[in-house]
């Protein structure tokens, strides 16, 4: 087995997480406790250098103290192709900047071990890739047209309406059959995306949660459930939503049993997948979260699970 040395992280600067519930602080954090030697850097610090792939960096060493959790070293100038592992974990949106950082960090993997596969995660919006499972979906649309979304709604009451490429549960409006204020709604999100829309029915289990499940290499190995606040459509622990623990119900892993497959052929080793009664609403690639939540609540030990994968697939 290919040993494990560098590891670089692609993030949001360590400054700026909440480590009580950030995912990637957990991976980093088990990664230093195996012994491999962190480097941070965030995503305005990548390169490409006449076809070679470099970063400024900074070694990381990180304490599980609130206030006082990270040390940083000076910054060096490197070439991304002699870390062992690179995790692909700076916070959505994903537009441009995200899909530019695949194109890079595709030219060093897998000789270099990217998590998640950076040309996959370009392929596979989270919104869009679920749509490969309609059977296992809501009644969902994609369009910008007006029109489309007018024969939607008549056709299913009340909808979610939110931006294709949202995140954190920004943008998510909860429209009923008389909402006059649809045409308005319309025009702000035509102002405010060059992209289509996605409208999806409303489900009324959400006000017992949404269910954000774990995968590691295409297998089920935690979930947590996150219930909205009273006055809010929203249960995206960034929104306001409360996490709560929770078991995988049998049609819940069906779900999982089905996506499984797909999740390995693409390389993903963490997958977040959101499910809503018995439904899936999202299968997240890019930054996956809820480790810690999991562990929290007596679960597994996701970010443990993680390595043992990433070990494997470096092997």
């Amino acid at each position: 087995m290919a040993k494990i040395t560098n590891v670089a992280v692609q993030m949001d600067h360590v400054s700026s997480i909440n480590i009580a519930g950030d995912s990637t602080f957990a991976m980093s954090l088990e990664a230093q406790a195996r012994g491999y030697r962190l480097f941070h850097y965030t995503p305005d610090k990548l390169s490409m250098r006449d076809g070679k792939i470099i970063a400024a960096v900074e070694t990381m060493e990180l304490r599980d103290i609130k206030g006082d959790h990270y040390t940083l070293g000076e910054a060096e100038r490197i070439d991304l192709s002699t870390m062992d592992v690179v995790l692909l974990r700076q916070d959505p949106p994903f537009d441009m900047s995200y899909i530019t950082s695949t194109h890079l960090l595709e030219r060093i993997h897998p000789k270099t071990l990217v998590v998640n596969d950076p040309a996959w995660v370009r392929n596979s919006p989270e919104k869009i890739f679920v749509t490969e499972f309609p059977d296992l979906m809501p009644k969902t649309l994609i369009t910008r047209d007006p029109a489309e979304i007018a024969r939607f709604r008549a056709e299913m009451g009340d909808i979610i309406l939110k931006p294709l490429y949202g995140n954190g549960g920004a943008g998510v409006f909860h429209s009923t059959r008389d909402d006059r204020n649809m045409s308005s709604l319309l025009e702000m999100f035509g102002q405010m995306f060059r992209e289509p829309f996605i409208a999806q029915e409303y489900l009324p289990a959400v006000r017992k949660g949404d269910k954000r499940i774990i995968l590691v290499d295409g297998e089920p190995v935690g979930a947590i459930n996150r219930v909205p606040a009273e006055h809010d459509a929203r249960s995206n622990m960034h929104a306001g939503g409360t996490p709560m623990p929770t078991e995988l119900t049998t049609r819940e892993k069906e779900i999982c049993a089905r996506i499984g497959p797909a999740l390995r052929e693409r390389g993903f080793l963490l997958v977040g997948i959101d499910v809503i009664g018995d439904v899936m609403t999202e299968i997240n690639v890019t930054s996956p979260t809820g480790i810690r939540e999991v562990k929290a609540f007596g679960g597994a030990d996701i970010a443990a699970l993680l390595w043992d994968a990433i070990e494997k697939k470096r092997g």
